[in-house]
């Protein structure tokens, strides 16, 4: 169980802070939740303590995790399907699955598609979310600017070949 002033990732959005943890009934159901506040755009969750195993709410990465990260994006494997659905689904499930190089794997891949061919309206979101994700745990655990930390990812997923 998580405590206040946690730092914690919901896999869907990013890192952020438990700012508090409430009871509340709703449908009659009574409940305990935790309040997420996103550090990046300041979006505030109600995630039900109970299902955040389920969920997928993590602790923050360590510092030596980001960085292992961030060292092996270059040499990632962004192959994508050349199905629209079909790709936007194997993304999605890259999303969900809340580990980091996954997400990385995403954003690389759709950055790439993007410069051969452009992206969708529903892939740019996808690509917007999915840096979002990985670059608000990057600011938390690292304690860097959002412009900064956007940077450095945009330089980094730009390496190596596709």
């Amino acid at each position: 169980m998580f405590q206040v002033n946690d730092r914690v990732v919901h896999p869907m959005h990013g890192a952020g802070i438990i700012e508090d943890i409430v009871d509340e009934r709703i449908d009659g159901h009574h409940a305990q939740y935790y309040v997420f506040r996103m550090s990046v755009g300041g979006l505030v969750l109600k995630i039900p303590t109970e299902n955040c195993d389920t969920i997928g709410v993590r602790p923050l990465s360590s510092q030596e995790h980001i960085e292992d990260i961030l060292a092996e994006i270059p040499a990632l494997d962004a192959d994508m399907n050349v199905n629209w659905n079909h790709r936007y689904r194997e993304n999605m499930d890259r999303i969900k699955s809340g580990d980091l190089l996954e997400v990385s794997r995403v954003i690389k891949g759709l950055m790439w598609r993007d410069r051969q061919r452009g992206l969708s309206n529903g892939e740019r979101k996808m690509l917007h979310s999915a840096k979002q994700i990985l670059i608000s745990e990057i600011v938390l655990v690292t304690d860097t600017e959002y412009d900064k930390a956007e940077q450095r990812v945009d330089k980094i997923m730009m390496l190596g070949d596709q």
